[in-house]
Protein backbone atom coordinates (compact mmCIF):
# COMPACT_ATOMS: atom_id res chain seq x y z
CA UNK A 1 0.00 0.00 0.00
CA UNK A 2 0.96 3.32 -1.06
CA UNK A 3 2.98 5.81 1.79
CA UNK A 4 0.66 8.73 2.76
CA UNK A 5 2.04 11.93 4.11
CA UNK A 6 -0.97 13.79 5.66
CA UNK A 7 0.40 17.62 4.97
CA UNK A 8 -2.54 20.38 5.71
CA UNK A 9 -0.82 23.51 5.14
CA UNK A 10 -1.61 26.40 2.38
CA UNK A 11 0.56 29.35 3.50
CA UNK A 12 -0.85 33.10 3.51
CA UNK A 13 0.69 35.59 1.08
CA UNK A 14 2.99 33.22 -0.54
CA UNK A 15 5.44 34.47 -3.22
CA UNK A 16 7.38 32.76 -5.48
CA UNK A 17 11.31 32.52 -4.67
CA UNK A 18 13.10 35.23 -7.34
CA UNK A 19 14.67 32.58 -10.02
CA UNK A 20 18.39 31.85 -9.56
CA UNK A 21 18.75 29.24 -11.34
CA UNK A 22 16.71 26.24 -13.08
CA UNK A 23 16.45 22.81 -13.88
CA UNK A 24 18.40 21.70 -11.20
CA UNK A 25 20.40 18.09 -11.36
CA UNK A 26 20.39 15.45 -9.14
CA UNK A 27 23.05 15.91 -6.91
CA UNK A 28 24.72 13.76 -3.51
CA UNK A 29 24.42 15.64 -0.42
CA UNK A 30 24.72 15.96 3.24
CA UNK A 31 21.76 16.80 5.40
CA UNK A 32 23.46 19.65 6.82
CA UNK A 33 24.10 20.59 3.69
CA UNK A 34 20.18 20.18 2.49
CA UNK A 35 19.55 22.23 5.50
CA UNK A 36 21.63 25.38 5.04
CA UNK A 37 20.45 25.48 0.90
CA UNK A 38 17.02 25.13 2.13
CA UNK A 39 17.97 28.01 4.54
CA UNK A 40 19.06 30.39 1.43
CA UNK A 41 16.17 29.06 -0.36
CA UNK A 42 13.44 30.20 2.16
CA UNK A 43 15.02 33.68 1.95
CA UNK A 44 17.36 33.79 5.33
CA UNK A 45 19.55 36.43 5.00
CA UNK A 46 21.04 36.44 8.33
CA UNK A 47 22.79 33.39 10.20
CA UNK A 48 24.26 34.02 13.47
CA UNK A 49 26.16 30.69 15.42
CA UNK A 50 28.85 29.26 17.28
CA UNK A 51 30.12 26.28 15.98
CA UNK A 52 29.39 22.53 17.76
CA UNK A 53 29.46 19.39 16.66
CA UNK A 54 27.66 17.63 14.48
CA UNK A 55 25.93 21.20 13.12
CA UNK A 56 28.84 22.53 12.16
CA UNK A 57 28.69 22.27 8.71
CA UNK A 58 25.34 23.95 8.30
CA UNK A 59 27.49 27.03 9.85
CA UNK A 60 30.01 26.35 7.57
CA UNK A 61 28.37 26.33 4.18
CA UNK A 62 26.03 30.36 4.94
CA UNK A 63 29.39 31.57 6.24
CA UNK A 64 30.43 30.96 2.18
CA UNK A 65 27.19 31.17 0.58
CA UNK A 66 25.28 33.96 2.41
CA UNK A 67 27.10 37.23 1.88
CA UNK A 68 27.48 36.17 -2.04
CA UNK A 69 23.59 36.96 -1.63
CA UNK A 70 23.83 40.22 0.18
CA UNK A 71 23.02 38.43 3.39
CA UNK A 72 25.22 37.99 6.90
CA UNK A 73 26.93 35.24 8.70
CA UNK A 74 27.85 36.38 12.15
CA UNK A 75 30.11 33.59 14.16
CA UNK A 76 29.18 34.59 17.77
CA UNK A 77 31.12 33.96 21.14
CA UNK A 78 28.60 31.42 22.18
CA UNK A 79 24.65 30.62 21.73
CA UNK A 80 23.33 32.62 24.33
CA UNK A 81 24.43 35.46 21.71
CA UNK A 82 23.75 33.20 18.74
CA UNK A 83 19.69 33.15 19.59
CA UNK A 84 19.62 37.06 20.67
CA UNK A 85 21.56 38.32 17.93
CA UNK A 86 19.09 36.55 15.33
CA UNK A 87 16.17 37.47 17.48
CA UNK A 88 17.25 41.12 17.19
CA UNK A 89 17.96 40.94 13.65
CA UNK A 90 14.16 39.44 12.78
CA UNK A 91 12.65 42.24 14.35
CA UNK A 92 14.96 44.58 12.12
CA UNK A 93 13.00 42.66 8.99
CA UNK A 94 15.74 39.71 8.45
CA UNK A 95 14.84 36.03 8.11
CA UNK A 96 17.13 34.88 10.35
CA UNK A 97 18.18 31.28 11.48
CA UNK A 98 20.58 29.81 14.04
CA UNK A 99 22.17 26.09 14.06
CA UNK A 100 23.74 24.41 17.25
CA UNK A 101 23.44 21.09 19.13
CA UNK A 102 22.39 19.45 22.76
CA UNK A 103 24.39 21.80 24.80
CA UNK A 104 24.24 24.94 22.70
CA UNK A 105 20.36 24.03 22.37
CA UNK A 106 20.25 23.99 26.40
CA UNK A 107 22.00 27.58 26.33
CA UNK A 108 19.59 28.96 23.97
CA UNK A 109 16.36 28.16 25.81
CA UNK A 110 15.90 31.84 27.44
CA UNK A 111 16.40 33.07 24.19
CA UNK A 112 13.93 31.08 23.04
CA UNK A 113 11.66 31.98 25.80
CA UNK A 114 12.28 35.39 24.66
CA UNK A 115 11.56 35.27 21.11
CA UNK A 116 8.28 33.38 21.65
CA UNK A 117 7.01 36.30 23.96
CA UNK A 118 7.89 38.66 21.97
CA UNK A 119 6.67 36.86 19.02
CA UNK A 120 9.43 37.39 17.09
CA UNK A 121 9.90 34.82 14.02
CA UNK A 122 13.30 32.81 13.72
CA UNK A 123 14.76 29.25 13.66
CA UNK A 124 16.45 27.14 15.49
CA UNK A 125 18.32 24.10 13.81
CA UNK A 126 19.06 21.37 16.65
CA UNK A 127 21.48 18.94 15.22
CA UNK A 128 21.06 16.31 18.36
CA UNK A 129 23.91 13.77 19.70
CA UNK A 130 24.25 11.62 23.11
CA UNK A 131 23.87 13.49 26.09
CA UNK A 132 23.50 14.86 28.44
CA UNK A 133 26.17 17.96 28.87
CA UNK A 134 29.16 17.23 25.98
CA UNK A 135 27.90 13.59 26.40
CA UNK A 136 29.36 11.77 22.75
CA UNK A 137 29.18 14.46 20.18
CA UNK A 138 29.70 12.42 17.08
CA UNK A 139 27.21 9.70 18.12
CA UNK A 140 23.22 10.07 17.17
CA UNK A 141 20.49 10.39 19.41
CA UNK A 142 16.84 11.52 19.99
CA UNK A 143 17.00 13.00 23.87
CA UNK A 144 15.80 16.34 22.98
CA UNK A 145 12.21 16.02 21.92
CA UNK A 146 10.59 17.30 25.35
CA UNK A 147 13.53 19.64 25.28
CA UNK A 148 12.31 21.27 22.30
CA UNK A 149 8.77 21.00 23.69
CA UNK A 150 9.16 22.16 27.39
CA UNK A 151 12.75 23.66 27.32
CA UNK A 152 12.03 27.40 28.02
CA UNK A 153 10.28 27.96 31.19
CA UNK A 154 6.78 29.25 31.22
CA UNK A 155 3.78 27.74 28.90
CA UNK A 156 4.87 28.73 25.98
CA UNK A 157 4.09 27.68 21.93
CA UNK A 158 5.92 25.60 20.65
CA UNK A 159 6.54 24.44 16.82
CA UNK A 160 8.83 21.12 16.32
CA UNK A 161 9.32 19.57 12.87
CA UNK A 162 11.61 16.53 12.56
CA UNK A 163 12.46 15.05 9.09
CA UNK A 164 13.63 11.46 8.18
CA UNK A 165 15.52 12.39 5.32
CA UNK A 166 18.14 14.62 3.25
CA UNK A 167 15.51 15.57 0.73
CA UNK A 168 13.24 16.09 3.97
CA UNK A 169 15.66 18.44 5.87
CA UNK A 170 15.27 21.00 2.85
CA UNK A 171 11.97 20.48 2.19
CA UNK A 172 11.21 20.83 6.13
CA UNK A 173 13.68 23.55 6.41
CA UNK A 174 11.85 25.99 4.17
CA UNK A 175 9.11 24.54 5.96
CA UNK A 176 10.32 25.85 9.11
CA UNK A 177 11.10 29.43 8.01
CA UNK A 178 7.64 29.51 6.78
CA UNK A 179 5.88 28.73 9.87
CA UNK A 180 8.46 31.30 11.65
CA UNK A 181 7.37 33.94 9.65
CA UNK A 182 3.69 33.24 9.30
CA UNK A 183 2.74 33.02 12.79
CA UNK A 184 5.53 35.02 14.54
CA UNK A 185 7.39 32.63 16.49
CA UNK A 186 10.72 30.70 17.04
CA UNK A 187 10.38 27.56 15.20
CA UNK A 188 12.42 24.27 15.82
CA UNK A 189 14.07 21.83 13.52
CA UNK A 190 15.68 18.99 15.29
CA UNK A 191 17.49 16.77 13.44
CA UNK A 192 19.64 13.57 14.73
CA UNK A 193 23.12 13.29 14.26
CA UNK A 194 23.02 10.19 11.48
CA UNK A 195 20.56 12.28 9.05
CA UNK A 196 22.72 15.68 9.37
CA UNK A 197 25.86 13.94 8.20
CA UNK A 198 24.38 11.25 6.18
CA UNK A 199 24.55 11.67 2.34
CA UNK A 200 22.32 10.86 -0.27
CA UNK A 201 20.95 11.80 -3.78
CA UNK A 202 18.63 14.38 -4.25
CA UNK A 203 17.43 16.18 -6.75
CA UNK A 204 15.44 19.25 -5.42
CA UNK A 205 12.64 21.14 -7.23
CA UNK A 206 13.21 24.14 -9.44
CA UNK A 207 13.72 27.38 -7.28
CA UNK A 208 11.29 29.04 -9.47
CA UNK A 209 8.50 26.85 -7.98
CA UNK A 210 9.17 26.84 -4.84
CA UNK A 211 6.85 28.44 -2.36
CA UNK A 212 7.75 30.78 0.09
CA UNK A 213 6.15 32.91 3.15
CA UNK A 214 6.95 36.27 4.21
CA UNK A 215 6.08 38.20 7.65
CA UNK A 216 2.53 39.95 6.80
CA UNK A 217 3.32 43.96 7.18
CA UNK A 218 0.93 46.37 8.50
CA UNK A 219 -0.88 48.50 5.64
CA UNK A 220 -2.81 50.95 8.39
CA UNK A 221 -1.76 54.39 9.46
CA UNK A 222 1.22 54.30 11.78
CA UNK A 223 -0.33 55.75 14.57
CA UNK A 224 -3.09 53.33 14.56
CA UNK A 225 -0.36 49.94 14.84
CA UNK A 226 -0.73 47.64 17.32
CA UNK A 227 2.09 44.97 17.57
CA UNK A 228 0.19 42.54 18.83
CA UNK A 229 -3.07 43.16 17.43
CA UNK A 230 -5.98 40.50 18.34
CA UNK A 231 -7.69 38.57 15.22
CA UNK A 232 -9.45 35.74 14.20
CA UNK A 233 -6.87 33.38 13.39
CA UNK A 234 -4.22 34.92 15.58
CA UNK A 235 -1.67 36.48 12.99
CA UNK A 236 -0.80 39.93 12.66
CA UNK A 237 0.84 42.21 10.99
CA UNK A 238 4.29 42.80 12.07
CA UNK A 239 6.42 45.78 11.53
CA UNK A 240 10.47 45.97 11.72
CA UNK A 241 12.78 48.50 13.31
CA UNK A 242 13.33 51.35 11.13
CA UNK A 243 10.08 51.66 8.90
CA UNK A 244 8.57 54.43 11.17
CA UNK A 245 5.64 52.50 13.54
CA UNK A 246 6.51 53.21 17.26
CA UNK A 247 6.45 49.90 19.39
CA UNK A 248 7.79 48.25 22.53
CA UNK A 249 9.52 45.21 22.46
CA UNK A 250 9.88 43.23 26.35
CA UNK A 251 10.11 40.04 27.67
CA UNK A 252 7.69 40.62 30.08
CA UNK A 253 4.12 40.28 30.05
CA UNK A 254 2.71 42.86 27.94
CA UNK A 255 -0.31 44.20 26.42
CA UNK A 256 -1.38 45.15 22.93
CA UNK A 257 1.56 47.78 22.12
CA UNK A 258 4.24 45.61 24.10
CA UNK A 259 4.47 47.79 27.22
CA UNK A 260 5.14 45.96 30.48
CA UNK A 261 1.44 45.29 32.64
CA UNK A 262 0.78 43.49 35.71
CA UNK A 263 -2.87 43.50 34.63
CA UNK A 264 -4.57 40.24 35.21
CA UNK A 265 -6.83 40.83 32.04
CA UNK A 266 -4.23 42.41 29.77
CA UNK A 267 -1.69 39.20 31.27
CA UNK A 268 -4.50 36.59 30.29
CA UNK A 269 -4.69 37.86 27.14
CA UNK A 270 -1.31 37.49 26.48
CA UNK A 271 -0.67 33.99 27.32
CA UNK A 272 -4.34 33.19 25.24
CA UNK A 273 -2.86 34.25 22.35
CA UNK A 274 0.55 32.35 22.41
CA UNK A 275 -1.85 29.28 23.02
CA UNK A 276 -4.37 29.72 20.08
CA UNK A 277 -1.92 30.97 17.55
CA UNK A 278 -1.08 27.38 17.91
CA UNK A 279 -3.87 25.38 18.79
CA UNK A 280 -6.25 27.20 16.45
CA UNK A 281 -4.12 26.34 13.64
CA UNK A 282 -3.45 22.94 14.43
CA UNK A 283 -4.81 21.10 10.56
CA UNK A 284 -2.14 23.88 9.23
CA UNK A 285 0.89 22.86 11.16
CA UNK A 286 0.35 18.94 12.10
CA UNK A 287 2.07 16.56 9.55
CA UNK A 288 2.18 12.90 9.81
CA UNK A 289 3.38 10.14 7.45
CA UNK A 290 1.25 7.25 7.62
CA UNK A 291 2.53 3.53 6.05
CA UNK A 292 0.49 0.32 5.40
CA UNK A 293 -1.71 1.00 8.43
CA UNK A 294 -5.21 0.33 6.77
CA UNK A 295 -5.31 -2.73 8.33
CA UNK A 296 -2.26 -2.84 10.71
CA UNK A 297 -3.13 -4.63 14.01
CA UNK A 298 0.85 -3.76 15.25
CA UNK A 299 2.11 0.32 14.52
CA UNK A 300 5.29 1.60 15.05
CA UNK A 301 5.43 5.17 16.02
CA UNK A 302 9.02 6.81 15.71
CA UNK A 303 10.59 9.91 14.37
CA UNK A 304 13.98 10.19 12.30
CA UNK A 305 16.50 8.28 11.66
CA UNK A 306 15.10 5.65 13.67
CA UNK A 307 12.06 5.53 11.42
CA UNK A 308 14.24 4.30 8.63
CA UNK A 309 14.60 1.40 10.88
CA UNK A 310 11.38 0.94 10.58
CA UNK A 311 9.91 1.13 7.01
CA UNK A 312 12.62 -1.52 6.66
CA UNK A 313 11.44 -3.35 9.70
CA UNK A 314 7.63 -3.10 8.31
CA UNK A 315 8.69 -3.70 4.51
CA UNK A 316 10.26 -7.24 5.90
CA UNK A 317 7.34 -8.10 7.96
CA UNK A 318 4.82 -7.40 5.81
CA UNK A 319 6.34 -9.72 3.30
CA UNK A 320 5.95 -12.62 6.20
CA UNK A 321 2.46 -11.74 6.07
CA UNK A 322 2.58 -9.42 9.38
CA UNK A 323 -0.26 -6.74 9.69
CA UNK A 324 1.66 -4.12 11.09
CA UNK A 325 2.15 -0.32 9.62
CA UNK A 326 3.72 3.03 10.78
CA UNK A 327 3.26 5.93 11.92
CA UNK A 328 5.33 9.08 11.83
CA UNK A 329 5.36 12.58 12.57
CA UNK A 330 7.14 15.06 11.19
CA UNK A 331 5.99 17.63 13.20
CA UNK A 332 6.54 16.20 16.81
CA UNK A 333 5.46 19.70 18.51
CA UNK A 334 2.08 20.52 18.76
CA UNK A 335 1.48 16.63 18.60
CA UNK A 336 -0.24 14.89 16.00
CA UNK A 337 -3.44 13.62 18.59
CA UNK A 338 -6.49 13.25 16.65
CA UNK A 339 -4.27 11.83 13.98
CA UNK A 340 -2.52 9.52 15.89
CA UNK A 341 -5.85 8.39 18.06
CA UNK A 342 -7.71 8.24 14.93
CA UNK A 343 -4.41 6.16 13.06
CA UNK A 344 -4.57 3.72 16.45
CA UNK A 345 -7.77 2.87 16.71
CA UNK A 346 -8.58 -0.33 15.47
CA UNK A 347 -4.33 -1.40 16.59
CA UNK A 348 -3.74 -3.83 18.87
CA UNK A 349 0.18 -3.54 19.86
CA UNK A 350 2.28 -0.24 19.49
CA UNK A 351 5.91 -0.22 19.20
CA UNK A 352 7.88 2.74 19.99
CA UNK A 353 11.60 2.63 18.93
CA UNK A 354 13.79 5.78 20.07
CA UNK A 355 17.25 6.72 20.69
CA UNK A 356 16.85 8.08 24.48
CA UNK A 357 15.47 6.35 27.36
CA UNK A 358 11.46 7.06 26.69
CA UNK A 359 10.27 10.47 25.52
CA UNK A 360 7.75 9.99 22.44
CA UNK A 361 6.17 6.80 24.24
CA UNK A 362 4.89 8.60 26.90
CA UNK A 363 2.70 10.87 24.43
CA UNK A 364 1.83 7.53 23.10
CA UNK A 365 1.06 6.39 26.13
CA UNK A 366 -1.10 9.52 26.64
CA UNK A 367 -3.30 8.45 24.07
CA UNK A 368 -3.74 4.67 24.27
CA UNK A 369 -4.77 4.70 28.13
CA UNK A 370 -7.43 1.92 26.94
CA UNK A 371 -4.58 -0.09 26.07
CA UNK A 372 -3.18 -2.69 28.51
CA UNK A 373 0.85 -1.67 29.42
CA UNK A 374 1.91 -4.97 27.66
CA UNK A 375 0.31 -3.41 24.13
CA UNK A 376 2.89 -0.54 24.11
CA UNK A 377 6.06 -1.70 23.45
CA UNK A 378 9.38 0.39 23.93
CA UNK A 379 12.47 0.23 22.28
CA UNK A 380 14.94 2.22 23.22
CA UNK A 381 18.68 3.15 23.19
CA UNK A 382 20.77 6.14 24.76
CA UNK A 383 24.45 4.96 24.36
CA UNK A 384 25.15 6.46 20.59
CA UNK A 385 24.40 3.18 18.57
CA UNK A 386 21.33 3.26 16.37
CA UNK A 387 18.23 0.40 16.50
CA UNK A 388 18.31 -1.68 13.82
CA UNK A 389 15.64 -3.06 11.01
CA UNK A 390 16.27 -6.48 12.40
CA UNK A 391 15.72 -5.33 15.98
CA UNK A 392 12.76 -3.99 15.67
CA UNK A 393 12.04 -7.04 13.06
CA UNK A 394 12.55 -9.58 15.90
CA UNK A 395 9.90 -7.35 18.11
CA UNK A 396 7.44 -7.46 15.65
CA UNK A 397 7.53 -10.98 15.42
CA UNK A 398 7.35 -11.81 19.08
CA UNK A 399 4.24 -10.12 19.53
CA UNK A 400 2.60 -11.26 16.31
Amino acid sequence: MPTKIKKIAKPVEEKPVTPAKSGRKIRLMQGNEAVALGALDAGVNFFAGYPITPSTEIAEILALELPKRGGVFIQMEDEIASISAITGASLAGAKSLTATSGPGFSLMQEGIGFAKITETPCVVVNVQRNGPSTGMPTSPAQGDIMQSRWGSHGDSPAIVLYPDSVKESYELTIRAVNLAEKYRTCVILLLDEVIGHMREAVTLPDIANIRIVSRIKPTIPRHWYKHYDENQKYLSPLASFGEGYRYNVTGLTHDALGFPTNKPNEANDMMERLRKKISYNIRDLVQIESREMEDAKIAIFTAGITARAAKSAVAAARAEGIPVGLLRPLTIWPFPDDAVRKMLRNVETVIVPELNQGQLIHEIRRLTKDKQDGNLIPIQRANGTLITPNEILRIIREVH
